[in-house]
């Protein structure tokens, strides 16, 4: 009961929890509801935007995390501090898929005998569960008991196929992108945030399907179907072979890359490996060196 509360308070979510533990939202509602009634308290409140905490529970969550941290601390190092053979990587689908995998035999050339298993996912690992060695995200700083470090701040643009720019009239400003046919990922957001970052002063009125990740969006722009936003990472590769070009010049950032992982094992020799051949894989993909701030850890 108390592990359920922990992954709802701590996600946010019934059906985020419910993903974390791979139980069903009926078995992790049900384990929330008994704790309640064991407490005699309600911890949690429904609404029409999700969960919220309630005040005991607020109290009760934090009390419940610290816990869970000590109990991971100390089983850290309770464990035998052995050479690990095993990295488990989680990472959002689209790096994964078209800039991390394509690069396999590198990584396993420059970490000999560690065997790689990798979870393409927009989840979010409980490392204090050791579901995963690190993580990799695309998202603002991350937060919470973890080190980290900004792997790479990337521009985001858009690109399309040759073959949708032969057959389509070009386009020159943001004002004949606005009304081009635009793919999206989970939702309109990301092409909404850029338009504003770039400066387009008018109304946005986005149409277009939404294809729910930004490897899939790649994927249709590569197809010929309209226009994605795509990472200099995720699009390194197709735009080297010719099969997306990049529309427009823009200089439009709106998250970075991170590595992610406990604080009690950052320094683990084949983190610490891993660690370095990513910055170092990622420099040269985008042909430069990583700034002072994306080699900054995290707190």
């Amino acid at each position: 009961m108390v592990r359920a509360f922990e992954a709802v308070s701590r996600l946010g979510s019934m059906r985020r929890a419910a993903d974390d533990l791979n139980l069903s939202h009926t078995v992790i509602s049900r384990h929330v509801r008994n704790l309640e009634a064991w407490l005699g308290t309600r911890l949690v409140d429904a609404g029409p935007r999700g969960i919220r905490l309630t005040a005991e529970g607020r109290v009760f969550a934090e009390t419940v995390g610290t816990a869970f941290d000590l109990i991971a601390k100390s089983t850290a190092e309770l464990r035998p501090a052995v050479n690990r053979t095993v990295l488990r990587i989680w990472c959002v689908p689209g790096l994964a898929t078209r800039w991390l995998t394509p690069r396999f035999n590198q990584l396993q050339l420059a970490l000999p005998g560690i065997d790689f298993v990798m979870r393409a996912t927009d989840l979010e690992p409980d490392f204090t569960r050791y579901e995963a060695d690190v993580d990799i995200r695309y998202s603002d700083e991350p937060r919470g008991n973890v080190r980290w470090i900004l792997l790479e701040r990337p521009r985001m643009f858009p690109v399309t196929s040759p073959e949708w720019i032969s057959r389509n009239a070009p386009i020159r400003t943001l004002d004949d992108l606005v009304r081009q046919p635009l793919i999206h990922e989970e939702s309109r957001d990301q092409w909404r945030q850029w338009f504003h970052k770039a400066g387009f002063e008018h109304e946005v009125v986005l149409n277009g399907p939404r294809l729910w990740s930004a490897n899939l969006t790649v994927d249709a722009a590569v197809a010929g179907q309209g226009i994605a936003l795509a990472t200099r990472l995720i699009a390194a590769d197709d735009l080297r072979a010719g099969r997306l070009v990049e529309l427009l010049e823009t200089d439009v950032r709106l998250g970075g890359y991170y590595f992610v992982g406990s604080r009690e094992r950052w320094n683990e020799v084949t983190l610490a490996r891993f660690r370095a051949w990513m910055q170092q894989s990622i420099a040269e993909t985008i042909g430069g060196h990583s700034s002072d701030e994306t080699s900054k850890p995290g707190r």
